[in-house]
């Protein structure tokens, strides 16, 4: 909300809870309606644009009862309830992935568009001396993935390439003894993102919509670890959009180990023509001019309505 508030743009918020069994958390997003109703009315917008998420409920079905042009965006391979409900009453659903346009049926209209993000393809002619594993599991970490870490470093396991790894700034502080060894590197967040994904060998994380999108644009192999409380389970639809080309392997949470994950990472990142085979399916998986084509989608939908 601040960063907003610092770049100008005015905000405008209503109070909604999905489809709650709480009665009073249910007449709020009813009464949301009205609310959304009327900040459209007065805000006269030309099109009006839905991320999924429970909170585009209300917005986009006032838009539509106003005759308002209306899109979607759903980013994850599995769509949300939101967007399911949803998508037969807006003009149109962009997807980030392929496989969402088959979950989308009662659709009036979906276009894979891909997702927008900040990630660019650097082409990288630095042959890496070591092999180079880049581990991260979101801002927070991923406890599981630093625990199984734990384990490989404890035995040695990593001896044979090296490692940037992203704990996580809650977990840093348990992880940051393992600094002392030298084929690793620990830091609490990662923020030039960009320049070390394109310059790693192989990669090791959840399985978020943007990360499995953001992978895809730098072309790299990787190894999911999809967040098993995801809503829907939807990471581990996403990661299954890069296993199922080849250029991903998943460990689902419950079967997480060192072992397991060192038997998988040695099978991959030691293998010189497997890594350079899942690196061109992943790269073959990501959507250029995205940015494009959802622009070229939202005229459309202002212009046939």
């Amino acid at each position: 909300m601040i960063w907003f508030q610092r770049r100008g743009y005015k905000l405008a918020s209503i109070e909604a809870y999905g489809l709650s069994k709480n009665i009073i958390k249910l007449a709020k997003t009813f009464l949301s309606i009205s609310r959304a109703k009327s900040i459209i009315k007065n805000f006269k917008p030309d099109v009006v644009i839905g991320t999924g998420g429970y909170i585009c409920g209300p917005v986009l079905l006032s838009s539509t009862k106003l005759k308002i042009p209306t899109l979607l965006h759903e980013s994850n391979a599995f769509p949300g309830k939101a967007v399911r409900m949803l998508a037969k009453k807006v003009d149109a659903v962009l997807v980030g992935f392929e496989d969402a346009k088959k979950r989308l049926t009662n659709a009036k209209k979906v276009v894979v568009t891909g997702s927008p993000t900040k990630m660019t393809y650097i082409q990288n002619n630095n042959i890496n001396e070591r092999p180079v594993l880049l581990v991260f599991g979101g801002s927070l970490g991923a406890k599981s993935i630093n625990d199984a870490f734990k384990g490989i470093f404890e035995k040695k396991l990593n001896n044979n390439y090296d490692i940037i790894f992203a704990t996580g700034k809650t977990q840093f502080d348990n992880m940051k003894e393992y600094n002392n060894d030298k084929n690793i590197k620990i830091v609490p967040y990662i923020y030039n993102m960009e320049e070390i994904m394109n310059k790693v060998d192989l990669i090791v994380c959840r399985s978020g919509a943007m990360t499995v999108t953001e992978i895809a644009v730098v072309g790299k192999p990787a190894i999911f670890i999809p967040y098993p409380y995801a809503t829907e389970n939807h990471q581990e639809y996403n990661a299954k959009v890069l296993e199922n080309i080849g250029a991903a392997k998943i460990i689902l949470d419950k079967d997480l180990n060192s072992e397991t994950l060192s038997k998988t990472i040695n099978e991959i990142i030691h293998n010189k023509e497997l890594l350079e085979i899942m690196s061109k399916a992943s790269k073959g998986a990501s959507i250029e001019g995205v940015e494009n084509k959802i622009y070229e989608e939202i005229q459309k939908v202002i212009s046939s309505t």
